[in-house]
């Protein structure tokens, strides 16, 4: 199978996409790897969202992106949080994940955000191989940070832009 063929496509989500957004997280909730959000939560924020929709119209990853200006006394300029990353079961491996990032890194440099952070219960390899660091939620949006559940152990990475 080749990575993509030319037909899929990577576009931003709308509202309508909520339920399918949510059944494509639901397997990475189960394993502890993504928080739970209701439908009516992806659907108020389906902007944030960039999704990979298949040529028969299945949405087969997600990613969102939640821009933060930087706070009053916060010694840094905007930045962004990629969150609720996935990739269905049968495309992992395809490819399909460094697309999705790829075209975070493209929007979050459109928005001009100095540097993007994410937090990974697992190893964080696609995002290391696309110039993430570890580093410490200190550094990260407060608002973001403060939101982080510690029970999670998550990993914390960033990267400039």
């Amino acid at each position: 199978m080749s990575a993509t063929s030319p037909t899929d496509s990577i576009r931003t989500a709308r509202p309508e996409d909520a339920a399918a957004v949510a059944a494509l997280s639901q397997p990475f909730v189960r394993s502890g790897a993504l928080r739970e959000r209701p439908v009516e939560l992806y659907a108020a924020q389906a902007a944030d969202f960039l999704v990979a929709q298949a040529p028969d119209g299945t949405l087969d990853g997600c990613v969102g992106l939640r821009a933060h200006p930087a706070a009053p006394g916060e010694d840094r300029g905007p930045a962004g949080v990629v969150y609720n990353f996935c990739v269905a079961g049968h495309r992992q491996g395809s490819g399909l994940g460094a697309e999705l990032l790829s075209a975070v890194l493209t929007a979050a440099r459109a928005q001009s955000l100095d540097a993007l952070f994410t937090a990974t219960t697992g190893g964080g390899g696609l995002f290391l191989r696309h110039g993430f660091e570890p580093t410490t939620a200190r550094l990260a949006p407060q608002s973001w940070a403060a939101s982080l559940d510690p029970r999670r152990n998550a990993r914390i990475l960033t990267r400039a832009l």
